[in-house]
């Protein structure tokens, strides 16, 4: 159980790796389709499996507490038997989605009072009560509880926001201790590296998590509106205080180009909702550039939606065809366009994987990074 490091970019600090879990390998850099509430959008978990090939796909913590509530997971004997799928899964804390309800929560000492957006009624959410949600979910990887700051959020909140997340993390890695996995599998707790922009928090956070010795160490409280150069940079910072012999996972980031410069600063872990998002509003993220599908120069387009992906739908279908599902509301169009981008990514850093093992990681990233950006 835990991180294999397999070898190290000579040229950056990108790295190869494996994590073991009970439910699979998993093989790094990876990417980790977002399955919010027991799915991923618009995808078959069969497709997810046999076509993309996720090795691994997320929870979240917030919605699957809501919705359908706890007893149905329990009573499914946990959220890998209740969705079908028997690879690993990794559950958010429930944090960021506290983060997201700004107007409807209220985070004190104890915890936070926040109100559903389902029905409007009241709930509270401690660090204990965020690990006991995890257990019952039975996510292979689980996260701890943290306040994730806004960009733009003055220094005192920050270094306020700070010490709480650090304070939160004792008492889930003490409930962690207490309590028991329920079905059978083990599970690993991260800590979240908080401290918005400031360097110094930033460096605070990154050595106090690393005291922690977890099996792996997450940094949150990125790409939430700040420019890319000071996500790299604060990226940069943690990685360099981090255990090199933990995996390091950087929530919800990002673009395909963000994941190849943060692979390059040492991160072996990223989730993000964009490639399932974006496909659904008809942006295609390809080798070539980006292609928006719902511009009239693919009308008559008969050429496949990408003849460099290694996804069948890639060939099977033209853009012509894509676009005429788009533009005539078939749901089909939105499957075809998630299949492609989920795939894309996870194809993506799995070369990533290939190039570091090589040894010629960093001239690749030089050159994908300006195409993976362009427009077509």
């Amino acid at each position: 159980m835990g991180f294999n490091l397999l070898s190290t970019d000579k040229e950056s600090s990108a790295r190869a790796g494996v994590f073991s879990t009970d439910h699979g390998d998993i093989e790094t850099p990876i990417f980790m389709p977002v399955g919010t509430q027991g799915t991923v959008k618009g995808v078959h978990q069969r497709e997810l499996k046999n076509d993309i090939k996720a090795q691994i796909i997320l929870g979240n913590t917030y919605h699957l507490y809501l919705r359908p509530g706890m007893e149905i997971i329990e009573n499914a004997g946990g959220l890998h038997k209740f969705m079908g799928w028997d690879l690993p899964i990794l559950t958010d804390s429930g944090g960021y989605q506290v983060y997201s309800l700004s107007g409807v929560r209220k985070i004190e000492e104890e915890g936070v009072k926040f109100q559903s957006h389902i029905d409007g009624s009241y709930h509270f959410l401690a660090p204990e009560t965020s690990i006991d949600i995890q257990r019952t979910i039975g996510a292979d990887i689980i996260m701890a509880f943290d306040e994730c700051t806004p960009y733009g959020c003055d220094y005192a909140y920050a270094k306020k926001s700070m010490e709480l997340t650090h304070r939160w993390l004792k008492r889930c890695t003490d409930h962690f201790k207490k309590t028991q996995a329920l079905y059978g599998h083990k599970q690993f707790l991260f800590p979240i590296v908080q401290g918005s922009v400031h360097s110094d928090l930033r460096k605070i956070s990154a050595e106090t998590i690393a005291q922690e010795d977890a099996v792996g160490n997450a940094i949150g409280g990125l790409s939430v509106g700040e420019p890319k150069e000071e996500m790299y940079e604060m990226t940069n910072l943690v990685c360099d205080i981090l255990p090199k012999n933990k995996p390091r996972y950087l929530m919800g980031v990002g673009t395909p180009a963000n994941i190849l410069e943060c692979i390059s600063l040492g991160i072996d872990m990223f989730d993000c909702v964009m490639p399932s998002r974006n496909a659904r509003h008809g942006m295609l993220f390809t080798s070539k550039g980006i292609i928006n599908i719902k511009n009239k120069k693919w009308a008559k387009d008969y050429s496949p939606i990408d003849a460099d992906g290694d996804v069948w739908v890639d060939r099977a279908y033209s853009k012509a065809y894509l676009r005429h599902l788009f533009k005539t509301g078939e749901y089909l169009g939105l499957q075809i366009a998630t299949i492609h981008n989920l795939n894309f990514y996870i194809s993506l850093v799995k070369q990533a994987r290939e190039k570091i093992i090589e040894g010629t990681f960093n001239n690749w990233k030089k050159k994908m990074v300006p195409i993976l950006e362009s427009k077509l």
